[in-house]
């Protein structure tokens, strides 16, 4: 796999809209890959945040496949320049190759935005309150092979997009609320672990949710 950070430039037009419709900002990704890949072949996990005393956007991107961003690079504007003073590395973007190895008991910071919901009547619905949303993110550390060990729950709001409707000529408006968690983490099972963290955590992952980003505990 593949990490990606890219530096947005929060001044240009195209990125305003991307992230206006982040079904949108996803296609835009989606362009640093081949055309020809088959379904179930390439899977991209993205999220938006911003840098710390700024209203810069960084998009983190986790790929299966190396990401060619060159099309961002001739896109004059969409990338803040390497000169500006924002992050230490100055490459933007900056890509690094991404496969980590787990074991039992290994103790990790990490942070996920995502979609608690619950699905009724085969619609889901999203979870408001801070008690369902930790009951939602202790099930899912449950299935996924970690136990949490702290949590902060940061409520974010509604993230909007739109998405083409198969067979019409109208877009279906998706509107998905969105909730940071952020922690300590223990891994429990190792393998599941590995695959939560290859696929994603969640409903929602065309809009930014779902990577479950990983570090050395502080």
């Amino acid at each position: 796999m593949y990490l990606s950070r890219l530096i947005l430039n929060p001044r240009s037009r195209a990125v305003r809209r991307d992230l206006a419709d982040l079904y949108q900002l996803h296609r835009t990704l989606m362009r640093a890959f081949p055309d020809n890949l088959e379904d179930g072949e390439e899977r991209i996990l993205f999220r938006v945040d911003e840098e710390r005393g700024s209203a810069v956007p960084i998009c983190l991107v986790q790929s299966w496949h190396r990401p060619d961003w060159s099309f961002l690079e001739a896109r004059e504007g969409y990338l803040l320049p390497t000169d500006s003073p924002w992050w230490e590395d100055r490459r933007n973007p900056a890509v690094k190759p991404f496969d980590p190895t787990f074991r039992h008991g290994q103790v990790l910071a990490f942070r996920l935005r995502a979609n608690p919901t619950v699905k009724k009547q085969g619609k889901r619905h999203a979870l408001f309150r801070e008690e369902l949303q930790q009951r939602w993110i202790e099930r899912k550390a449950d299935q996924h092979g970690f136990r949490l060990l702290s949590l902060t729950i940061v409520p974010e709001g509604n993230r909007r997009g739109y998405q083409q409707v198969e067979g019409a000529s109208k877009r279906r408006r998706l509107i998905l609320y969105a909730v940071r968690f952020d922690g300590i983490l223990a891994v429990e099972d190792p393998v599941r672990f590995a695959e939560a963290v290859r696929h994603g955590i969640g409903p929602g992952k065309g809009l930014g949710f779902g990577l479950l980003s990983l570090a050395p505990p502080r």
